[in-house]
């Protein structure tokens, strides 16, 4: 006998988001090893990243991680917690990026989100969720904040079927 096996994505789809929901990831430290390891990757040898004697001179007094470098961690939280899993189909744009505050070696984060925003696209299929994001260090002061679109998949069970 077969049987049909059904099995759902971990990851929310469109339409279990809803305005005013928020979400927060799990931590991760900062080490050495990620901002060298990132300078390599990247090509940015800067020397807030790399230049002790530089950074002593500097209000941050020491080397500084990367600021695509946070962003990248903070994407990797936000997969690590399942919330995209097998439902993300695209980022689509970041707004309203800023940095807030150095993030140094040592320097535990994680990532917060609020929906601020959702439209079905244009073939009703799939949908756009807009989140603020604040990625915050262990004293509770958020690094960087933004604004990030993301495309999901709906929940086929809810998608009307084609006529």
């Amino acid at each position: 006998m077969t049987r049909n096996i059904t099995t759902r994505p971990r990851g929310q789809y469109f339409d279990e988001f809803a305005v005013g929901d928020r979400f927060q990831t799990a931590r991760r430290t900062i080490t050495q090893a990620d901002i060298v390891n990132f300078a390599g990757v990247s090509g940015d040898f800067n020397a807030p990243h790399m230049d002790h004697e530089f950074c002593r001179t500097q209000p941050y007094g020491e080397p500084i991680a990367h600021g695509p470098l946070v962003f990248a961690v903070s994407t990797g939280l936000l997969c690590q917690s399942g919330l995209n899993d097998g439902t993300l189909v695209a980022m689509l744009g970041i707004d309203k990026w800023r940095i807030h505050a150095p993030v140094k070696v040592g320097d535990t984060l994680h990532l917060t989100m609020e929906v601020i925003e959702t439209r079905l696209t244009s073939q009703g299929d799939r949908g756009v969720v807009g989140f603020r994001r604040e990625i915050v260090n262990q004293r509770g002061v958020a690094v960087h904040t933004m604004e990030v679109q993301c495309m999901y998949l709906r929940d086929p069970d809810r998608v009307p079927s084609p006529n």
